[in-house]
């Protein structure tokens, strides 16, 4: 069994994503791992290069600066990625550059890849997800986030990335991706989970993300100009419908970038702002353990 990792950034240190760490979490179990580095400016593709490991294969990419509706450029950044993955690999692990794989899960996603390499029905493997939000000590439970997404798929020339990559697809035509929906993927969900940071880092460097992520969905630069006005103190992480702590052990490669966390999040339940629906939804998946009417991006299996 062969398995190919990938992954894209542009900028990740001014970003502030966990770029090295995320690599370095699912290098374990792969044989090759496809970084796509955007024009970056600050020394992002010199760190991956600088950590010297054989595996990591760089692919330099332009990102087109004009692309900023539906957050496609990253749609278009991922297809970079498969299209240089490996054509004798079985496997294919994605992984953004916000996300990381705890060490403890990587031998339960090894098995499932290697139980199921020739099982053709099983087209891909779907994750857990646990949003982190404000800090490492509490995550967001609820419908604001996905709870699941697929993360490893298998390598066909037919699978896609599908609209801002959030997840994959399967199409007829896959030069000619526009022209169709694409097939929802056949997926198991495994007993892993993705560990996922997008919102926390201190609240300036979240406002300055914030904002060079929505360039990539809007053409309003009035209301960018807003965005940054209303959070020129910093983002405020009580704006948030509800978060739970968290009581587990972090993957052992972001302890250091925990133990330099140089900002403090104070949770404010009452500040929740829930709607009547939204309290409703989430009082019955308290109640069952499941949500409600959330979209699905696959056919479970």
């Amino acid at each position: 069994m062969k398995v190919s990792g990938f992954s894209y950034v542009r900028n990740g240190f001014t970003i502030d994503y966990p770029f090295l760490e995320s690599i370095q979490s699912i290098l374990p179990v792969c044989d090759e791992f496809i970084m796509v580095v955007g024009d970056s400016t600050d020394g992002t593709r010199e760190a991956i290069a600088a950590l010297n490991n054989p595996k990591i294969k760089i692919v330099d990419s332009v990102w087109d600066d004009a692309a900023r509706e539906n957050g496609s450029i990253f749609a278009v950044q991922a297809n970079i990625g498969l299209d240089h993955i490996s054509p004798s690999s079985d496997w294919i692990f994605h992984i953004q550059a916000d996300e990381a794989i705890h060490e403890n899960d990587l031998p339960v996603i090894q098995k499932a890849m290697q139980d199921h390499l020739h099982n053709k029905k099983v087209e891909g493997f779907l994750f857990h997800f646990l949003n982190f939000f404000g800090d490492y000590k509490h995550y967001c439970p609820t419908r604001k986030f996905h709870t699941k997404e697929i993360r490893i798929v298998r390598n066909s020339p037919s699978i896609r990335s599908y609209r801002d990559s959030q997840g994959f697809r399967k199409y007829q035509d896959p030069a000619n991706q526009q022209a169709e929906k694409g097939e929802k993927l056949q997926v198991k969900l495994i007993d892993a989970r993705v560990y996922h940071y997008s919102y926390v880092r201190n609240p300036m460097r979240q406002v300055k993300k914030n904002i060079e992520l929505s360039k990539r969905y809007t053409k309003d630069d009035a209301a960018l100009e807003a965005m940054a006005k209303r959070d020129a103190a910093g983002f405020d992480y009580n704006v948030i419908d509800v978060l739970q702590e968290f009581h587990g052990k972090h993957p052992a490669v972001m302890q250091q970038r925990i133990s330099q966390q140089d900002w403090e999040f104070r949770y404010d339940p009452s500040r929740t702002n829930m709607n009547f629906k939204e309290r409703v939804l989430y009082f019955i998946q308290r109640l069952t353990g499941k949500q409600l009417f959330t979209y699905k991006n696959y056919r479970l299996i």
